[in-house]
């Protein structure tokens, strides 16, 4: 089974395929598989977000993320160079450590707000984290009951974008956009949650 990757990262990865094969060759030529690439990304992830954000180097951390952020799709490269092209087992541990690592994210940008007693922003974000964690998890249960939720506004890679510009061009000084990311975020991820809830729905009462 092939991963699985939303609209955005297929259009981006012939390009990014092609940055990332010598890494993921010269990985792949030391043994070390897709599963291992996915582990590490989504451990860099979550050590870089709890350890910067909270810290307010909120550039620093969002460049370190976006770097293992990469791992996504490396893990893909070395799987195909490893010759499996990728299983059912990879495409869950994947899809399971997306959700760990966007959870850290997030969880870093609260504590940044917590730590500048700011509950508004920090709860805008808690709707951030929570709202996303139910896009993904309305597709997966839609899934597993044969139908799908292959719509919204805001899947992962939109989600992430928003979420590591806005945190960047904040630590670089830039104001109100780290607020405003949060903002359109939360919004959007709630009308992400309606349209797949509606999708699903509306599938249902085809059948």
């Amino acid at each position: 089974m092939a991963y699985d990757r939303t609209a955005m990262l297929k259009l981006l990865r012939p390009a990014m395929t092609r940055i990332l094969t010598p890494l993921g060759r010269a990985l792949a030529g030391r043994g070390i598989g897709p599963d291992a690439v996915t582990a590490i990304g989504t451990l860099g992830t979550v050590i870089s977000a709890l350890l910067f954000f909270p810290l307010g180097r909120l550039t620093v951390g969002a460049l370190v993320i976006t770097v293992f952020v990469l791992f996504d799709l490396l893990d893909g490269v070395v799987a195909r160079l490893g010759g499996n092209g990728g299983s059912t087992w990879g495409a869950f541990l994947d899809s399971t450590l997306d959700r760990v690592a966007d959870a850290a994210i997030f969880a870093g940008l609260i504590l940044y707000f917590i730590s500048r007693d700011d509950t508004l922003m920090a709860a805008v974000t808690l709707v951030c984290l929570v709202a996303g964690a139910v896009v993904s998890y309305a597709k997966a249960r839609a899934e597993g009951l044969g139908l799908t939720a292959d719509v919204g506004l805001a899947e992962r890679p939109e989600r992430l974008v928003v979420a590591l510009v806005a945190a960047c061009l904040a630590g670089l000084g830039v104001p109100y956009v780290l607020a405003g990311g949060m903002w359109l975020l939360a919004a959007a991820s709630l009308v992400t949650v309606g349209q797949r809830v509606w999708h699903v729905y509306t599938q249902t009462r085809e059948r």
